[in-house]
Order: C-alpha cells, then sequence, then structure tokens
C-alpha cells in the first residue's frame, strides 16, 4: 500500500469516527405523558403504525386507532399524524390519538384529564340532564347534552355510538367525571378551518351543502366553514322567498366573494356560478327587436320590465301611456302585468337596457306623419292683396 492510499484510509476512518461521535452525543429524545406531537408515519404492520420522532427516535401506536368506518386503514408511510404521548417502555414510545377502553384503562384516565387526551367512550343511555358514558377501564362518566355533539342531536341516534370525548372533570379517583364530546369536534374543526383557510381563496369555485335558509339568504356548509350566500346573490333573476329557491341539504357550486376569517364572516354566492345573462346580451336581445316582458317595479320616472332572469329593461315614463302625458306609469300599467317591448339601446357596461312599447311606437309615428304632412302642406294660403284690403274694410266697418 503506497502512501497516498494509508493518507485516504486515515481520513476516512477519522470521518466515520467523527460520525459516531457527532451521532453519540445527540440526546435521545424526551416525552411527558400528554404532550402533543406531529410526526410522520415511516413504517405500518398489521397491528401498529410507526412514527419518525426525529433524533432517531421512533414511536409506535396501534394500527386499529386509523380504521375508518369500513375498516380500512386512513394512513399511509409518509403522511403526518397528530398523537399523545403515553408511557415509554424499555425506550419504545408509546402514543395515541385516544385512549380507548382496551388500551390504557383506568391509569391514564388521570393524565388524559390533565393533559388534554380524547378519550373513547359508549353512550349507554340518556339520563337527567345528559348522557351515561362508558369510558376506559370500566369507569362511567357523565356527558351534558349541551356538551353532545355541536348543536342539539336525538337521543335515539346517539345512543349506542363510540364517540371520542374530552374529560372536563375528573374527581374522587374516577368516581365522578364530566365529558364533552362538544370539545373535541370543535378542536377538529378548528384544525380543518385553518387548513381550508390556506387553500380557500375569494374568486374561487367550490362546492358546499345548504345547512339552513332565512329570509336574508341561506348558509351554506363547506367542509368546516359555513358562509353565507345573501339573498341578492342566488340567482340573476330577483329572488322573492328563499324557501322557493333552496332546500335545505341541496349540493350547490357556489363563489367565495369576501371571505373575513378573522370575524368569521365568509360570504358566497350562487349566482356567480351560472353563467351571466349579460355576457351574451346583444345576441339574445339585439337593438330593434320585440320581445315579451313583466312589470317586476314601478318608479315615478318609469316602468322595470324582466326580460329574462337577471335581465330587466326601463320602459320610460315619456314612452307609456299611448302618447297621452301621464303623472305616473301605474296610470298606463301595473306590477306584474305581461306586455310586449321593444329593444331600443343596450348599455352593456352599466347593464342598462331603454325599452319602448307597441303603443309609444304607434304615437311617435303618428306624430311624425301629422308633422311631415304640415312641412308637406306649408301654412294656409293668405290670398290676394286685394283680397287682403278687402279684409281690412270690412272690419272698420263693423266699427
Amino acid at each position: 500500500m503506497n502512501e497516498d492510499e494509508e493518507s485516504r484510509d486515515e481520513m476516512v476512518e477519522e470521518e466515520s469516527f467523527a460520525d459516531l461521535f457527532r451521532q453519540s452525543e445527540v440526546k435521545p429524545v424526551r416525552f411527558h405523558p400528554g404532550q402533543k406531537v406531529k410526526a410522520k408515519v415511516v413504517n405500518i404492520s398489521s397491528e401498529w403504525v410507526f412514527i419518525d420522532l426525529g433524533a432517531k427516535s421512533e414511536g409506535y401506536l396501534e394500527a386499529k386507532e386509523f380504521l375508518d368506518s369500513e375498516g380500512n386503514l386512513s394512513v399511509a408511510e409518509g403522511e403526518l399524524v397528530e398523537a399523545y404521548f403515553l408511557s415509554a417502555d424499555e425506550n419504545q414510545m408509546r402514543f395515541t390519538t385516544r385512549i380507548s377502553g382496551g388500551d390504557a384503562g383506568r391509569f391514564y384516565l388521570e393524565e388524559a384529564w390533565r393533559n388534554g387526551i380524547p378519550v373513547e367512550g359508549l353512550v349507554e343511555k340518556e339520563i337527567k340532564g345528559g348522557f351515561e358514558i362508558k369510558i376506559a377501564g370500566g369507569l362511567r362518566g357523565f356527558c351534558p347534552f349541551s356538551q353532545m355533539g355541536l348543536q342539539r342531536e336525538n337521543a335515539s341516534d346517539i345512543i349506542g355510538s363510540h364517540l371520542d370525548f374530552r374529560i372536563t372533570l375528573y374527581g374522587e379517583n374516577g368516581r365522578n367525571v364530566v365529558l364533552s364530546n362538544r370539545a373535541v369536534l370543535e378542536e377538529e374543526r378548528s384544525r380543518q378551518r385553518e387548513e381550508q383557510r390556506g387553500l380557500l381563496l375569494e374568486g374561487a369555485r367550490v362546492k358546499g351543502t345548504i345547512g339552513s335558509i332565512h329570509n336574508f339568504g341561506a348558509f351554506v356548509k363547506i367542509g368546516a366553514v359555513d358562509g353565507l350566500i345573501p339573498i341578492s346573490e342566488i340567482g340573476w333573476a330577483r329572488t322573492e322567498d328563499v324557501n322557493e329557491a333552496l332546500k335545505v341539504g341541496q349540493e350547490v357550486e357556489v363563489v367565495a366573494i369576501k371571505l373575513d376569517w378573522e370575524n368569521n364572516r365568509l360570504t358566497f354566492s350562487l349566482k356567480r356560478a351560472l353563467p351571466d345573462p349579460w355576457d351574451s346580451i346583444e345576441e339574445n336581445f339585439p337593438p330593434g327587436s320585440s320581445h315579451t316582458g313583466t312589470v317586476v317595479r314601478l318608479t315615478t320616472f318609469g316602468a322595470f320590465v324582466s326580460l329574462a332572469p337577471g335581465v330587466d329593461g326601463l320602459l320610460h315614463i315619456s314612452k307609456l301611456g299611448a302618447g297621452k302625458r301621464i303623472k305616473h306609469p301605474h296610470e298606463a300599467v301595473s306590477k306584474d302585468q305581461v306586455i310586449e317591448v321593444k329593444i331600443d339601446s343596450i348599455d352593456r357596461e352599466n347593464k342598462r337596457i331603454s325599452l319602448s312599447t307597441a303603443g309609444s311606437e304607434q304615437a311617435e309615428d303618428q306624430g311624425g306623419e301629422d308633422y311631415s304632412q304640415f312641412l308637406k302642406k306649408g301654412p294656409p294660403a293668405m290670398g290676394t292683396l286685394a283680397d287682403l284690403m278687402n279684409v281690412k274694410l270690412q272690419e272698420k266697418k263693423r266699427k
């Protein structure tokens, strides 16, 4: 072996030793019971899910905690999960997403109370003021009506369900346990809301479900957030009764028009997800064409006529009355009356249409014929000079 090779081998040995020394200096990660972590899944077996805790440390959770309602695993390698530290046994660190009856039992319940770890419980029966819940270790807790779900539900729909709870009171060595399902749901909704906040932007098109209907509009549920569809944004046509336009539970596509996350005021539009009738206004209502419309509003200066959903035109008062001067449009037309109109002009930029009626057109035509006849005929003949002198003489005699 020459000197260069010996020198190179010595450098490799020194680097390997340095790496080993640095690794030996890495202190093991320590957790306290109830500590919440977010870690990446590195391996999944039939019974366990292993997570990377950093500093060459791993933890594990029971795989059954990640089974959905159909028994399928809802997590994959490489995904991030949130979990709570339970205990360490021979450097094996155990975590959980919640404490269940077969898991940790009574021993962990006080830690769950102190550290906010969710516990799994079985809703056994309805009692005065709430529900009796069977939890880990054979203990029973009490969940008030106000803390069951995000909104009041029928007891028959809840009894027999396995749900997650937060322990809000743990006393008398587990003989007095008060639970809250609402706290767990609100935390989950808050987490989902923060995720949506980073994804949902103004102008985005999203799908949702109508949650409730009011006289001022409807609330739409989109994932973990609720937003308002004002009555003016339900459709291009004027909406008089929201209940006639929408139904609770109906799936809709909406556009986000204003997102005030700080004040929890999210506004959506249903009509902006539909084609704008003004985009093809000239094709559907060319100037000079005649259409049937409905009078939808009367003002002192005219009548507004609906030609199509979202398309209204103005019939000015000067074009009402069939050539006669009127003081108010109601002298000529009434609300909800169906009339024939003609398109005079279109201002697409300001979304305005000027209309006229067959009556006003006829009056204008008639007036035009009278004036043209007057121009053709000229003023009445005045006669000869002798005729004029004779008229003056007769006037003097009468005097």
